[in-house]
Order: C-alpha cells, then sequence, then structure tokens
C-alpha cells in the first residue's frame, strides 16, 4: 500500500496518509512534476499508461510522483525518472505551486507540487505499467494543442504549464 506525505501550506509534513485516501478526501500532500527537455529545446511528454487509475491516456510533463515519507525531493526525483522513463540526468528545483483539480471517478489532487527541470537526449525505455507513449514537442507546438485539445491533457499539466514556459 502506498502513502503520500501530508503537508501544510508551507510543505510542512503533518503526516501520512494512504494514497488512494488522500486522493478521495482530498488531502494536501506533497509532489514532484519532471520537465525534462531535450538539446533543442522540446520538451518530452509522457502519455500515461491505460491502466492508471485517474487520467489514463492523457498526456502530461515527463514524469510526476510523490515523494515517499523521509525520502528526499533530489532522491525521489531520480528514483521515479528512472522507473517510469528509464532515464537519469541532472536536474533542479525551479518552482512549486499548490493546486487542487478533480481528476475524475471522484478523486481529487490536491498538491503541494516541486517542478523539477533537467536536459536529456537519451531515449526514454518506458515502462508500460505506467508510461504508453513518449513523445518530444516545442512548447509552441503543446500550447496550440492543449487549447485545441485540453482535454488529452491532465490537469495539473494544464496549470503549470504557462508557469513552466516563464521560467525557461
Amino acid at each position: 500500500m502506498e502513502h503520500v506525505v501530508l503537508v501544510d501550506e508551507k510543505d510542512t509534513q503533518i503526516g501520512i496518509m494512504e494514497k488512494m485516501a488522500a486522493h478521495i478526501v482530498p488531502r494536501l500532500h506533497r509532489a514532484f512534476s519532471i520537465f525534462i527537455f531535450n538539446s533543442k529545446g522540446e520538451l518530452l511528454l509522457q502519455q500515461r499508461a491505460l491502466t492508471k487509475y485517474h487520467s489514463p491516456g492523457l498526456w502530461t510533463n515527463t514524469c510526476c510522483s510523490h515523494p515517499r515519507s523521509g525520502e528526499s525531493l533530489a532522491q525521489a526525483t531520480a528514483r521515479r525518472l528512472k522507473e517510469e522513463m528509464g532515464l537519469s540526468c541532472d536536474m533542479h528545483e525551479v518552482f512549486t505551486f499548490i493546486y487542487k483539480a478533480p481528476v475524475g471517478l471522484g478523486l481529487t489532487e490536491h498538491e503541494f507540487d516541486h517542478v523539477w527541470f533537467g536536459t536529456s537526449d537519451d531515449t526514454p525505455v518506458i515502462n508500460t505499467e505506467e508510461v504508453a507513449s513518449f513523445k518530444y514537442m516545442s512548447l509552441d507546438d503543446i500550447a496550440s494543442d492543449m487549447k485545441a485539445h485540453p482535454e488529452c491533457y491532465t490537469e495539473w499539466f494544464k496549470i503549470s504549464f504557462e508557469e513552466v514556459r516563464e521560467h525557461l
């Protein structure tokens, strides 16, 4: 059973909770979103596996997840990028934001999200239990496609995208 780290609005840990319960209630918990760019400045997008418990088949940033209790964000981001996309690269935290958004099936994401950037030209080796597909796109093309087809993208990606562009 997976757990998430519950936090307050200042990202101070206040407990842990079973992951699914935290998405039903919903409770604010710590998360991270990774954005990997290639040397052309294109963003590596992943399409979530069709078997994911929420947002299946939607396009999103390179990798998202939750750190385990006692795990640093640097450890967690490196672990999940390797587990989901088969990649390792230098990454750094760029900004944080808090959001609350329904994601279907009576679930709500309420996250204190740490956004990390990295650069890699390596070819992903995806974990098909987590990821259905991947592609690289320019930020302008993503913005155009997201405007035309918002239903194809995850809620957290739509919320964070403009701030990601501002930090590049």
